[in-house]
Order: C-alpha cells, then sequence, then structure tokens
C-alpha cells in the first residue's frame, strides 16, 4: 500500500474497535495518522491494550465540538479524511437517541464543515448496513435503494448520509478537486470488541467465563464480516478516488451472499472453533428485547466489485477463526500486539 506512504490521513474516531484497527493498518502502511476522538467507550478497550497512540498524533475532543474540531484539523491539515465518529449502538440509541442524533447527524455536519477551510483530496463518512428503509425482504440492498433506519442509530445514520449528499452537492464541485463518499459495511466481527449488546463480544466474554451464551435472536440474517474487509473496502475507495473523483459515491461493504447467515449459525461457528464445549441458549429475560431489530438484511456489494475492484477475502469461517485467535490470546495474557499485526500481514500481503 504504497499510496498511503507519508499521506496525513486524519480518522475520526481512532480510539473505537474499527479505528484502532485501522489506526494500525495505517501506520504499517507509513501514513502520518492522526485521530480525533472521545476517550476509549469501554474498559478494556483494544485502543490502550495494543497502545497504538505512541504510533499515533491522538487528539481526544468531541465531534460534536465544532470550533475545537476546526482547530485541530486546521492545525493536523489533512489530505484525507476517514469519518467513524458515532454512537454505534442499535439499543444503546433507545436509551439516549438525542445523544445519538447529536453525535451522528451533527457530528457529521461539523466535519463536512471543516473540509470548507481545507485542502483535502479524499473524504469518507462511514455509515453502516443499517441506513437502509429495511422491508424484511430476501434480496440484498442496493446502494440505490431507500435511506430510512427505524431505530435511532439507523435513523441518525440515514439522515449522515443524507448530510453528506446536500454537502457533497451545495458546498463543493469539480473545481474543488475533492471527492466525497459514503461506506455502508457489514456487522463488523474481530479481535478487540468490547462493545456490549453485540453478538461476539457476549460470545467471549461467556465463553471466557464457562458461561452458556444467550442469544436474544438465532434467526436473524446478517452480513457479518472481519473487520479487515471493510476496512480494505474503504482504504481502497479512498485511493482509487483520490486522484479521480468519478469514483467517489456510495458503497456496499459486506460478505459474499453465502456469508450472510443467521445469528444462530454464527453463535454455532463459534461454539466450534472456541472448543470447551462451549454451547448457547436463547433465554428472553430482558425487557429490552421487545425492542425493534430487523430480522433480515443482506447487502449488494457488485458496484464495490464491479467499480473498485473489490472482494471479500475471508469467509465467515476464517473470520471466526481469527476472533478465536485473537481473544484466547487476550484471555491467555498472550501477545495480542502481534496476533493483530500477523492478522493485518497476512490479509493485505499474503
Amino acid at each position: 500500500m504504497k499510496f498511503y506512504k507519508n499521506k496525513n490521513v486524519l480518522i475520526t474516531g481512532h480510539t473505537g474497535f474499527k479505528g484502532s484497527w485501522l489506526s494500525v493498518i495505517l501506520d504499517k502502511f507509513g501514513a502520518n495518522v492522526f485521530g480525533y476522538s472521545l476517550a476509549p467507550p469501554t474498559n478494556p478497550n483494544l485502543f490502550e491494550l495494543i497502545a497504538i497512540e505512541k504510533d499515533i498524533n491522538s487528539f481526544i475532543g468531541d465531534i460534536r465540538d465544532l470550533n475545537n474540531l476546526k482547530n485541530i484539523v486546521s492545525e493536523v491539515d489533512p489530505e484525507i479524511i476517514i469519518h467513524m465518529a458515532a454512537q454505534p449502538l442499535v439499543r444503546e440509541s433507545y436509551n439516549n437517541p438525542v445523544y445519538t442524533f447529536e453525535t451522528n447527524v451533527m457530528g457529521t455536519v461539523n466535519i463536512l464543515e471543516c473540509l470548507k477551510d481545507l485542502n483535502v483530496k479524499s473524504f469518507l463518512n462511514v455509515t453502516t448496513d443499517k441506513v437502509y428503509e429495511n422491508k424484511e425482504w430476501f434480496w440484498s440492498y442496493r446502494e440505490n435503494e431507500n435511506l430510512c433506519g427505524q431505530d435511532p442509530y439507523s435513523n441518525s445514520k440515514s439522515c449522515s448520509e443524507l448530510v453528506t449528499f446536500s454537502y457533497k452537492n451545495s458546498f463543493f464541485d469539480e473545481e474543488d478537486e475533492i471527492s466525497i463518499s459514503t461506506a455502508r459495511s457489514g456487522n463488523v466481527i474481530g479481535g478487540g470488541d468490547f462493545s456490549k449488546d453485540r453478538i461476539i463480544p457476549d460470545c467471549v466474554k461467556a465463553a471466557e467465563n464457562n458461561d452458556i451464551i444467550n442469544v436474544r435472536n438465532p434467526n436473524s440474517i446478517r452480513p457479518y464480516q472481519h473487520v479487515l474487509e471493510c476496512l480494505s473496502g474503504y482504504l481502497t475507495l479512498i485511493e482509487k478516488q483520490y486522484n479521480d473523483t468519478s469514483f467517489s459515491g456510495s458503497y456496499n461493504f459486506g460478505p459474499n451472499e453465502s456469508d450472510a447467515i443467521a445469528t444462530g449459525d454464527l453463535v454455532s461457528l463459534f461454539c466450534d472453533k472456541w472448543g470447551d464445549n462451549q454451547s448457547w441458549t436463547t433465554e428472553r429475560n430482558d425487557s429490552s428485547d421487545n425492542l425493534h431489530e430487523a430480522n433480515y438484511l443482506k447487502l449488494d456489494c457488485s458496484k464495490a466489485k464491479s467499480t473498485l475492484g473489490w472482494y471479500p477475502k475471508w469467509d465467515i469461517e476464517i473470520a471466526i477463526e481469527k476472533v478465536v485467535e485473537w481473544s484466547k490470546l487476550y484471555t491467555n495474557n498472550g501477545d495480542i500486539i502481534n496476533c493483530i499485526n500477523d492478522q493485518i500481514d497476512e490479509y493485505f500481503f499474503d
């Protein structure tokens, strides 16, 4: 990835799960990595466990604070911005809808406001597969489908997409030579995710404690993918549009259709890879289980494949193997930093 060498890259949300992985990748590629984010959202968290802060330029701040954000971004003067700062949890968005909309919508407005005064060449707003108006149908969603997420998180990300479209067409033109895109990725899994109310972190926590895994919706279909899959898609798009604005637009980055599987099948695969007679159940003892969650969601990634030449590399079985490999090292105080570097090298260079 010679393209990224010595380029100034700003990541918002760099202290999160995906942001930490992306920071490691870009550092390995020789980029000058800058991050703007709140402090890590969980304890423990991947950002601190792998000590990536010593290798990048980290700024702690709130994406809702426009003045502070403008000052930092102006100081960094990035060529590339990857916007990932967000309140990323569906169930948390029911508890804190105002904060979710403030962060996910106005946070996007704020970072786009910063673009007006910069010489950024390539901007990417990372959203989610949940931006689509989910009709619970069998077919995979394409980039031209209606945007209208139902829950506060999904809807705020739909709004974030619309904000990006509005700014792109209202304040920038071809003479600005800036590419602005959005990326909608599937349900991301990988080593080092400690978020609450996510299936793989719940699986790992139960396995570490020798508990039975409790699965809320075992029959829900999701486009599960390893974190390196979507990150490779983001990096491919950013490079393509850097010198050619015709590549800018909205893109799905998800697994092949055969890897969009039921959550129960995903957990069974995890139990098989973990071993130790790990098992799961579907006991429902939480009133919050009545909150709406989509039962069926798949992504059509034909556009990314045909336009960018991007394809998924690891199927769901390999993805789970990589999660278990990292998680068992973490549980046994192994070398998790070396594991992440090895997985990145294997994905990008083998």
